[in-house]
């Protein structure tokens, strides 16, 4: 049990939030801000755009020329992890934030899990008409000693709206140790909503 309450403490480390200190595992998040989690009443989020990004006309050839190619507000939403030590509820706030899909297939987020916020870098590649899969890799440092704590492997896949305003999916999420040894996993669905030069503050708070 130590290894697994040290592996989601370093998780939270790099970005993780887990049901808002609900436990003593949890301990290290009293003295992050905690005004935006929340715990939705009727399970995951759903996704609201925040304003509606300029769509390109359609063409003959190509029912939509939507793109995932832009910056993003985006929140992961627990779902499937009660049987997680300790129990996570679904609809449970997990981690929020902004993330930039570059169109060379790379990209990177900027996590408000982590105090005074923390970048992490993925890649990405189209996989069906709306849909894309990334591939997001996180490192977790213990603040102690300053060396890794967890290295940790963040998996998407999301579908893009017609109108390229928000997204939706799911995600997984596997931690491990410094040798590589898995020591946590948890999953649940994610949204994101377009970001446009017209978007205004708070726009990093969650739905």
């Amino acid at each position: 049990m130590k290894t697994i309450s040290r592996a989601i403490t370093m998780t939270l480390s790099a970005g993780i939030f887990v049901a808002t200190c609900a436990s003593q595992a949890f301990a290290a998040c009293g003295e992050l801000p905690t005004g935006p989690f929340e715990f939705p009443q009727h399970g995951a989020v759903e996704p609201r755009p925040l304003l509606a990004a300029p769509t390109a006309k359609a063409s003959d050839d190509s029912p939509t020329t939507a793109s995932i190619v832009g910056l993003w507000k985006l929140q992961l939403i627990s779902k499937g992890n009660t049987g997680h030590n300790p129990s996570i509820p679904d609809g449970a706030l997990i981690d929020f934030g902004y993330t930039q899909w570059h169109s060379d297939g790379t990209e990177i987020q900027n996590s408000a899990g982590v105090p005074g916020g923390g970048f992490c870098l993925g890649t990405w590649v189209q996989t069906g008409f709306l849909g894309f899969e990334l591939n997001h890799f996180p490192i977790a440092m213990d603040p102690t000693t300053g060396k890794v704590a967890n290295y940790i492997n963040l998996r998407e896949q999301v579908t893009l709206s017609p109108d390229g305003t928000f997204y939706t999916g799911t995600f997984t999420e596997n931690i491990y140790d410094p040798t590589g040894k898995q020591v946590d996993h948890l999953a649940g669905t994610i949204s994101g909503n377009r970001l446009t030069v017209d978007s205004t503050f708070p726009s990093a708070v969650p739905n």
